[in-house]
């Protein structure tokens, strides 16, 4: 069985597609630069170790407090009585989900009054060298599977650097730890380039990875050449035409 064997459903996206993913990229862009630029980029990390957080493996406990913290940064606008975003619900991702945060924003469409992003948030370290580089961001069937069950689908990669001190507090003279905000980035992921997607056979039906996650490239595509895309990389993988494995990873669940 060849690729081009295959009876493959074919998403259409809708008309708006591209200036709704614009919409929400420039959105979450501008939310983060505000909570940047009115000093809300510090999460504050009390212990009671006296020597501080251990700098040399912070980067393996930041993860969850930048996720939490870029989803208050979406909940504390979704409360402003003056949202100049039009930011109408905020959820946080349930466990396992592909998203950490879904954000759903209003804007008039031509069949709908709103538009939901999901979002997987990145932490990366910018003090220690090539934190968060290729990361991986979901599996081949389930980020495939998403793009045909509703090809409007918007997955946006948030890429959030941060760096840690160490202070002391005055009083009780203990070492506290700031883990500061000092960079972003979004990015659809439908949109990356070819060259900015990775393929990773090694886990379960293998995982979909951004090469470099601090230099990226866009590359404007349809939603059937994104699926497309993905299924060129699980070819071409090691595990691939040598004994029909990714064949049967594309087929299953995309028949017509």
């Amino acid at each position: 069985m060849s690729y081009d064997d295959l009876d493959l459903k074919k998403p259409i996206e809708a008309d708006d597609y591209e200036e709704c993913s614009n919409f929400i990229i420039n959105s979450i862009d501008n939310i983060m630069q505000d909570a940047m630029d009115n000093g809300k980029n510090k999460i504050i990390i009390n212990t009671n170790l006296k020597l501080g957080i251990p700098m040399e493996n912070v980067n393996k406990i930041a993860g969850p407090f930048i996720e939490a913290w870029a989803f208050e940064v979406f909940v504390e606008h979704l409360e402003d009585k003056n949202n100049q975003y039009q930011l109408i619900n905020v959820e946080a991702g349930e466990r396992l989900n592909m998203a950490d945060v879904i954000l759903q924003f209003k804007k008039t469409r031509k069949r709908s009054s709103s538009i939901t992003a999901y979002v997987d948030v990145k932490a990366t370290s910018k003090d220690i060298e090539n934190s968060g580089k290729s990361p991986n961001i979901t599996s081949f069937v389930r980020i495939r599977s998403a793009y045909i069950t509703d090809p409007d689908y918007l997955f946006v990669i948030l890429s959030i650097k941060h760096r840690v001190f160490s202070t002391k507090h005055d009083v009780t003279e203990m070492m506290m730890g700031v883990m500061e905000v000092v960079d972003f980035k979004a990015y659809d992921l439908k949109y990356l380039s070819d060259a900015d997607i990775s393929y990773n056979p090694a886990l379960g039906t293998g995982q979909i990875q951004v090469r470099d996650i601090h230099y990226v490239s866009i590359q404007k595509r349809s939603t059937w050449e994104f699926c497309k895309l993905l299924d060129k990389k699980c070819i071409a993988s090691k595990k691939g035409m040598s004994n029909g494995l990714s064949m049967q990873r594309i087929k299953a669940g995309f028949d017509k």
